[in-house]
């Protein structure tokens, strides 16, 4: 990530010099009592599309909008410009006999970027463009600093993410990718909800810090002079729910954890977590394939997608294969001949990979899937069957104890999400937790601390359920081909400039 942007010197010094005639411009305006920013509310009825799109040329119509000026072109007593809102752009034609001298010399001294309000009827020129004829407009905002010209041409990428309002204002698509990202959450809410999901809330500080395997941030409570972690996960709290009589439930939120930065991974995301009384895994991939490919046709109007090249097909029935069947199907090693943890570590590194001599088995078929397997997989799979080293909170397959009812969400080489059966034996937790622990004090700062509350919900007896875990924000790269995870995210973590 870039530390500085790149502006020069002459650049900087002719941007302060357009912000000093914006200024001066403005200072005029107040003088004359015309401060725009004196203006609390305009009246809007109509927005650019719908104009475009319910336009009758058999009939005259009024409408008052408001937007942004993004281009002017003057001709004397007459001039054009182009105004931008939510849905898109218009044309203006501003017309000296239309609004008067005064309304029009003030028109003139307009600037790119400043937002006006307009009372005009609708009209389509002779070029064919459905504009407005005004009859009224009105400055209610001064833009003091000049929008970018070629701001697709900028060399620093960092400056859209760190000033995002000025790429929502110049870069449609960008736009276009956020309005999507609220309709894939609205729609998640609606399939959930439909199903009899109830959306709860659970605490973002914690005493403890579980439900994942990552490290979190930490944080002090003044008044009761104790350290608190941001949460990692909502699992555990969620669980605690299903104990109390809830069958189904759901948490869309924001989750923290203290890790590195990069196209997949940004310190704070959104998840959706949910959990399903008297279900397991098999019925949390039934849910997830449904809900994934409704999102793409409810959005997208279709199933099959284009990913960075990579053609999608999201229609149910998507591959089921354990972790086992898919390691051997890519590499030809066959975990279920390896008998011993010296073995696997053995086999591993024959592989090229860098693995702690003391790793279990477990560990060891988690590496090579990790390194060598999960890139490769292009249409959505759920990988099943995952060691129990790394499933610390799921119930264990009663055919082979090593491995748990588990699966990954793997599309495109990436994973989206997991889902257990999830572990209600208190006895087995306990112990699993103080594994955890041990890890945590040889110096893994990723696993799990002891909770012994959650422990104690389940000795009072949690059912049978499922539950699963998706990504959001790596959900919404998917569906609307974004490269990077800051590509969907409104305001990532950027390390600030030097005098920012």
């Amino acid at each position: 990530m870039n530390e500085n942007i790149n502006v020069s010197n002459e650049e900087l010094q002719d941007t302060n010099k357009l912000i000093e005639v914006r200024l001066e411009k403005l200072r005029d305006l107040q003088a004359n009592g015309k401060d725009p920013f004196s203006i609390t509310k305009c009246e809007v009825n109509e927005y650019t599309q719908d104009i475009k799109d319910n336009f009758n040329e058999s009939e005259e119509k009024h409408v008052k909008i408001a937007g942004r000026i993004m281009s002017k072109r003057s001709m004397g007593k007459a001039s054009f410009a182009d105004i931008q809102d939510l849905q898109g752009r218009i044309q203006l034609y501003v017309k000296l006999d239309e609004i008067g001298k005064e309304s029009y010399e003030d028109f003139k001294k307009y600037d790119m970027g400043d937002i006006v309000w307009v009372c005009g009827s609708v009209f389509k020129t002779h070029m064919g463009e459905i504009s407005l004829k005004v009859t009224e407009i009105k400055l209610l905002s001064k833009s003091l600093r000049p929008l970018p010209e070629k701001w697709h041409g900028l060399k620093d990428v960092d400056l859209r993410y760190r000033q995002r309002y000025v790429d929502l204002i110049v870069n449609e698509d960008v736009k276009n990718t956020f309005i999507k990202r609220s309709k894939i959450i609205a729609e998640i809410r609606n399939y959930l909800d439909s199903m009899g999901f109830l959306e709860v809330e659970t605490p973002i500080l914690n005493t403890i810090s579980g439900g994942a395997s990552a490290k979190p941030f930490t944080t002090h409570h003044n008044a009761l002079d104790m350290d608190m972690y941001l949460r990692i996960a909502t699992e555990l709290h969620l669980k605690r729910l299903i104990v109390g009589g809830f069958n189904k439930v759901y948490e869309i939120g924001r989750i923290f954890r203290n890790e590195g930065i990069s196209v997949r991974h940004n310190p704070e995301f959104t998840s959706i977590e949910l959990y399903d009384a008297y279900k397991d895994y098999n019925d949390m991939m039934d849910l997830a394939e449904k809900m994934v490919s409704g999102l793409a046709q409810k959005i997208l109007g279709t199933t099959k997608i284009s990913y960075q090249g990579k053609e999608i097909d999201l229609t149910p029935n998507w591959r089921r294969i354990t972790m086992l069947d898919v390691v051997k199907e890519v590499t030809g090693l066959d975990f279920n001949k390896i008998t011993s943890d010296k073995e696997a570590v053995a086999e591993v590194k024959k592989l090229g990979l860098e693995i702690a001599e003391d790793a279990s088995w477990g560990v060891a078929l988690n590496t090579v899937y990790e390194e060598k397997v999960e890139h490769t997989i292009v249409n959505p799979t759920f990988v099943c069957d995952a060691p129990i080293e790394i499933s610390p909170l799921t119930k264990k397959k009663e055919s082979d104890p090593r491995l748990t009812e588990r699966f990954d969400i793997v599309i495109a080489g990436r994973e989206y999400g997991c889902a257990y059966s999830e572990l209600n034996d208190p006895i087995d937790q306990k112990q699993r937790f103080i594994d955890q622990v041990k890890e945590r004090e040889n110096g893994n700062e990723e696993a799990s601390m002891m909770d012994e509350d959650f422990v104690n919900a389940l000795e009072y007896g949690m059912p049978p359920t499922g539950g699963m875990g998706i990504g959001i924000d790596r959900l919404v790269m998917l569906l609307t081909d974004s490269y990077s995870i800051r590509d969907v995210i409104f305001f990532p973590t950027m390390k600030p400039i030097k005098g920012e």
